[in-house]
Parts: structure tokens; sequence; C-alpha cells
């Protein structure tokens, strides 16, 4: 039987390699989940859309990987997850592993005219000639006469800055919208929402121009369309958090008649598929489609084309540091149940990420809950501790405020998805159970993912650390104390001081000692959280040397913008008690190395938390960074 399909196989790769090798186009659009009329929403004016899916098929359960732009697009470009590449934390740079190679570099070597218009916003670095063009206007059209393309076209007209744009033309109606239980139903909320409404339809009017421009030209027949949005909704509590709301996105795919033996294997015209997809398999997917065999170091599986793969029982979604905020959350579905393990349970999901204030609906939302106006459902975004895992069952519970992690009725499927997320972890050597900074330090010379990938790295100790620390298990503390004394790994001592600081003032007090120690940690990333717990909830002789510790670590030039942006998140969360760092603080020069210039904006922002400047007068810092850092660079 192998040996047949093998042959089959062959044989239908070599016909790829004739002169009809289908076009492909991508249309993509930014910051929204499936409201759509094509998925039921009732709401939604999504025609053209509609109109691809009732010809072709679309996905019901497609996730991306992460909540944000950045690296949900490292994913795809890739077709490796961004917490085994290192590229998942908010505009960060790393290199691509050793030995592999972007998708389109693939797709140009197989004769296709390649091109990008026009967002990339990926956190890998790329080769000097990626595209065969990558700009505004960047089209198929620009291609050789009779040259099989792969076009992108990027609609930014449904982005999170966009639904709070003023002054705007009001079309969907706000007492239309359905509040979701976790938003309080104000005006503000309502307004945002519509306008959300408003700008998916411009998103999908610019899908339906490229569309006419395709038939117009001749060559929708000789053309396979995939449609997506980058991760879920702009609105707070979905775009940032890797739950349903953050993760599920449209996907609509349309297969002419010329090209469905490439199609899905369930592919029926005005179909739905159950089948889970994730952004990781795109790239792979492209490949199958082109008639090349998917590398194994791509993490994804093909879904259509000759090289497609049986459907998945998971798919899996991530959260890093989100611009100037740290959180570790790593989550998982089987299309009903959802299920998240939070290794940063000390810090809230609605961390005061400064371009999410920015939504009107965040700061009313914000001002409810510090008045004590919210419901639970409503009050879990704000809440600290978070629970450290959560489940939630989308058939009874779409908005996921019900968590059933403590459910017994339960168990069996926390156990299922715990079990299937601390398997894939290990399968891709997550690195970002890494502070950011050593991640970088470590794969100097090489690149995150080789580094990870070494039989050296003792990946199963760390996660072990990560697991206890962030399980909030109160009688773990003597253990977690113990493993600031492990000689071996830095990563290790990071997590059992990171576990102090979780469990509050009894656990700092009873290992003062240990944590004192721990602010000459060779590891500036192990006197970091040292630092923050003995400053939180020591006596007043500890407050005096974690502020010593912490401003001696606040200068990016001293150091690098990593260290800085740690040491100033903890004199932050000091509040009062770090006032006597102020003018220190004031008067950083916020420039420093640095990975890349991306990072300009965090360490102005965090100072402008510490220091709120007068109204009217710009942070410092937005310029160039002209001292960025080496590390990680190839």
């Amino acid at each position: 039987m192998k040996p047949l399909l093998s042959l089959l196989l062959l044989a239908i790769c070599a016909s790829l390699t004739a002169a009809d090798k289908p076009n492909i186009l991508w249309l993509t659009s930014e910051d929204h989940s499936p409201t759509m009329g094509c998925y039921g929403d009732k709401v939604a004016r999504t025609p053209n859309i509609d109109a691809l899916a009732a010809k072709g098929m679309l996905f019901k359960k497609a996730w991306s990987v992460a909540p944000v732009c950045a690296p949900a697009r490292t994913t795809i470009i890739s077709g490796i997850y961004p917490s085994s590449s290192g590229g998942l934390h908010m505009r960060s740079m790393v290199s691509m592993p050793n030995g592999t190679k972007m998708y389109p570099e693939f797709l140009r070597e197989a004769g296709y005219y390649c091109t990008n218009n026009s967002k990339t916003d990926y956190n890998l670095r790329e080769p000097a000639k990626l595209w065969d063009a990558s700009s505004g206007n960047a089209s198929w059209k620009n291609r050789p006469k009779d040259q099989p393309f792969f076009a992108i076209f990027n609609s930014t007209k449904s982005h999170e800055s966009q639904i709070r744009a003023r002054p705007h033309t009001q079309i969907t109606k706000p007492e239309d919208i359905r509040v979701p239980a976790y938003h309080p139903d104000t005006p503000e909320v309502r307004q945002d929402w519509a306008q959300y409404y408003d700008k998916v339809s411009e998103a999908d009017a610019d899908a339906g121009k490229r569309l006419k421009e395709l038939e117009e030209a001749g060559l929708a027949a000789d053309t396979i369309v995939f449609y997506y949005a980058d991760h879920g909704s702009g609105m707070p509590r979905s775009k940032r958090w890797p739950s349903n709301s953050g993760l599920h996105v449209p996907f609509v795919v349309y297969f002419p008649e010329k090209y469905k033996h490439l199609a899905p294997k369930e592919y029926t015209v005005g179909g739905q598929s159950d089948r889970l997809i994730s952004f990781v398999d795109l790239a792979p997917t492209l490949l199958s489609l082109v008639g090349i065999q998917p590398p194994d170091w791509m993490q994804g599986h093909a879904f259509a084309g000759p090289f497609q793969t049986e459907p998945r029982p998971f798919i899996f979604g991530m959260r890093g540091r989100m611009d100037e905020r740290m959180d570790l959350v790593r989550s998982v579905t089987d299309g009903r149940y959802v299920y998240l393990r939070n290794y940063y349970p000390h810090v809230s999901q609605a961390q005061r990420v400064a371009y999410q204030f920015e939504t009107p609906a965040t700061r009313v939302w914000n001002d409810l809950f510090l008045a004590g106006k919210t419901t639970p459902a409503q009050s879990l975004f704000w809440r600290t501790p978070k629970d450290p895992e959560e489940l939630y069952d989308l058939q009874s519970d779409r908005d996921e405020v019900t968590n059933l992690a403590s459910s017994p009725e339960h168990k069996p499927i926390l156990e299922k998805l715990r079990t299937a997320q601390r398997e894939h972890l290990a399968k891709i050597r997550d690195v970002g159970f890494l502070p950011e900074h050593e991640m970088h330090t470590r794969s100097e010379g090489s690149t995150p993912y080789d580094t990870a990938h070494d039989p050296s790295y003792p990946f199963e100790k760390i996660l072990a650390a990560a697991d206890l620390a962030s399980g909030m298990d109160s009688t773990a503390t003597p253990e977690l104390a113990r493993l600031m004394t492990d000689d071996a790994d830095s990563a290790v001592r990071f997590w059992g001081a990171l576990g102090l600081l979780m469990r509050g003032e009894t656990a700092t007090r009873d290992h003062t000692p240990a944590l004192l120690k721990a602010l000459n940690d060779p590891s500036i990333d192990v006197r970091i959280p040292a630092a923050q717990a003995l400053g939180q909830f020591g006596d007043e002789a500890a407050l005096a040397k974690a502020l010593s510790t912490l401003s001696a670590l606040a200068a990016p030039k001293d150091h690098d913008v990593l260290t800085a942006m740690a040491a100033l998140a903890a004199i932050e969360a000091l509040g009062p008690k770090a006032d006597s760092l102020k003018p220190q603080i004031a008067a950083l020069d916020p420039t420093g190395p640095a990975p890349d210039d991306r990072y300009n904006s965090y360490v102005p922002r965090l100072i402008e938390n510490i220091v709120p400047k007068p109204q009217g007068e710009k942070p410092k810092g937005k310029g160039k960074n002209k001292n960025k850092a080496k590390r990680g660079r190839k």
C-alpha cells in the first residue's frame, strides 16, 4: 500500500512541475474574529467573503498561533512556532534556525513570482531578497508573462487602531451589538464594537476589490484563494490574549475546478470543515500545493495538496511579551475545550500595555473595575493573581468566563489538554521559559532554536522549575528556595526567585536570606525577581538593598534595553516604595543596546508610567537607537 501511495504522490508532484502550476492568492486582514456573515454573524456585512465561502469552503476551527500580529506573522513565514524559533516576543528580532528557509524562498525556487502587499512585521530577520516585490505597489500584475504567482494583499482597515479612530461615520447600530460577558455594557463599549463591525466590512470590501481584479484578468479559474485574519478581534480581551477570543480567525479557501484535486480531502463547494488548522500549517500547506514535500523541520501540517496530512487532535496558542509587558501563557484546544496555562499568574490579563489603553472601551472598563462596578465575569481581565490553569467549554461558554479547571466532572478533559500542552512544549523545545535577555545571550553566535535543540540544553529541568514556580502550591517554597542554589543553570534559579515572588509576603519573609543572596547572583535575570520580592514583601533593610539592586540595572546604557525593561517593570510594581528612585528614573537616557530598533518605545513607556511627564510633553528616546546589540545575530 505504501509503495502505491508513494507512486501516486510522485505522479501528482510531477504534474505540478508542468507549466500549469496553480496561482495562489492570499487575502488577509487584521485584528478580527469570524464576525462575518458566512460564519453566521447576523450583524456582519461581509458580502465578498460570504460569496467566496459559498463557492469555496470555510474552516470553522482555525487558530492563529499568537493573539497579536508580529509573532503570528512570524509563524506563517517560517512554518515554525515562534516559541520555538525565539520570535515570540512582540517586535523582537532573531535569526531563522540554521538550515531553514522562509516559504517564499521555496516558492521562488519552484518558479513562482512572489509578492507581498505590503505588511511583513516578522520577528525573524529576512534574507536580502525574500520577495520579488514587497511594497504597497506589489502585485501579481507585474510578473513576467505566464509565470505562476503567489501574491498576498493585506488589508489594514480592521486593525485595532481603526476601531477607535474618530470621527467615524457609524453604520452598524450600537444597539444591535451582542456585548460579550467579559465586557461591561456601556455606550463606549457598544460604540467600539459597532465601529469594529464597520471596519470588518471595509476589510471585506478590500478583499472584494482584489477578487474582482482577478476575475477581470481572466485568472479566477487558475487561482487558489485563501482568506484569513491575522488573529482575533482588536477589542480588549481578544487581541493579546491567547484564548479562543484572541486566536479564533475566519479562514476561507477556494479551489477552482482545475485544482480541486489539490483541495483538502473534505472540500465541498459551500461546505464547512471541522478540521483544526493553525497558522503554523500555512507554510507546509503552500509547499504541498506546489508539489514540494514540506521539510521535517517545519512544525505545522499541510491541510491541502498531495502532502496533506490527517486532521490533528489539538492546536496550540501562546503569549509572550506584549510591548513593554512580560507574560508567559500557553494554550491548547481540541475544538470544543480551551485550556490555558498561566506561567506568570502574578500579573493580570490586562497588564497596562499603553497601546491597548488608547481604546475607549479599555479605559471605561478599567474605571468601572477600579470603582468596584464590574461583574465577576468582567473582573477576570483585571484580577490578580490569575488562576494557574484555565479550562473553558466553548459549547456552553462562548465568552470563556467560567473556569472549569477545578471541576471534578471535567478532570479528564483537563488532564488530556494539560498533557497535550506539556508534550507540545517538549516537542518544540519552547524557548519562552528563558528570560528574554537570557534567550539572546545564550544564543549569541547561533539562534534560540538551535540553542534549545542542543542536547546540552536542560529544557526539561527548566520547564519543571517553571511548573513548580507557577503552580502556586504554598508547600513548594522550600523547593523553590533550593532551586535558587542551582549552580548548573541560571534559568532554574530565575524560576526559583520568581516562584517566591509569586507567593508573596510569607514566602519572601521565610526565605529572605536566599533572596538576599540572589541579589548578587551572576545572572542579572535572577537578581531582578529577587529584588522585586524583597522590595514588595521584605522589611525596610531588604527594601533598601532591593532598590539599590534595581537602580543599578535600570539604565539601558549601562547594560542593555532588555535588562532595563525588566528592572523598570519591577520598580513600577513597587509603587510608592520606590519613590526615592524617581529622580534617577526621570533622568534616564532610555537608549541602549537592544536586539533591534523596534524596542525603542518600550523603555520610554515604562519610565512614563513611573514618572509621568507633564501633559503635552513627549517622552524621550523615540528616535533611532544607534546602539543595537548584536546578541542573537548570526
